[in-house]
């Protein structure tokens, strides 16, 4: 069977798998995580005629972020998580120390807002108090502003604009 790039990870994937069509252009994906990532900002990775994509122009935006618990893991739900979230893509680096995670990793291929859904399904409770939830929601808003900007700027910028 023929194999072809992921659009968003860049990993090799069978022909077909996890297939979406997308402005006539027949794409596969290695993951879920990798096809959702797409389907939120497919310019992020599919460029115009004669203007490649931020992701095709081999753009990175490595970012380090500290989630805050409600209480310290221990060292087997810590390694768990750790392990977990080293499965996604875009994943640089997982380091769990007590009650924080810092997670760094790639915007173009996994968001914050995956991160958490993965932390808690992974059994981590995220804190709950105000300032942690208000922090959280503002990294979502700059991590989708600057997305909305990458995407803009990759299908603009050989036009001049």
């Amino acid at each position: 069977m023929m194999s072809v790039k992921c659009p968003v990870c860049s990993m090799q994937v069978p022909a077909g798998q996890l297939g979406i069509a997308y402005q006539g252009i027949h794409l596969s994906f290695c993951s879920e995580q990798c096809q959702q990532r797409f389907k939120e900002h497919p310019h992020l990775y599919v460029g115009s005629p004669g203007q490649k994509a931020a992701k095709q122009e081999g753009i990175e935006s490595v970012k380090q972020r500290r989630y805050v618990l409600d209480r310290p893991l221990s060292g087997g739900q810590a390694k768990a998580i750790s392990e977990s979230l080293a499965r996604m893509m875009g994943i640089r680096d997982v380091a769990v120390r007590g009650v924080d995670v810092i997670i760094r990793y790639d915007l173009l291929e996994v968001t914050a807002e995956q991160l958490e859904r993965a932390l808690e399904a992974a059994g981590a409770r995220l804190g709950n108090g105000w300032g942690e939830r208000m922090r959280r929601a503002l990294v979502r808003y700059s991590e989708e502003c600057e997305t909305a900007n990458l995407a803009t700027t990759s299908s603009t910028r050989h036009r001049g604009h």
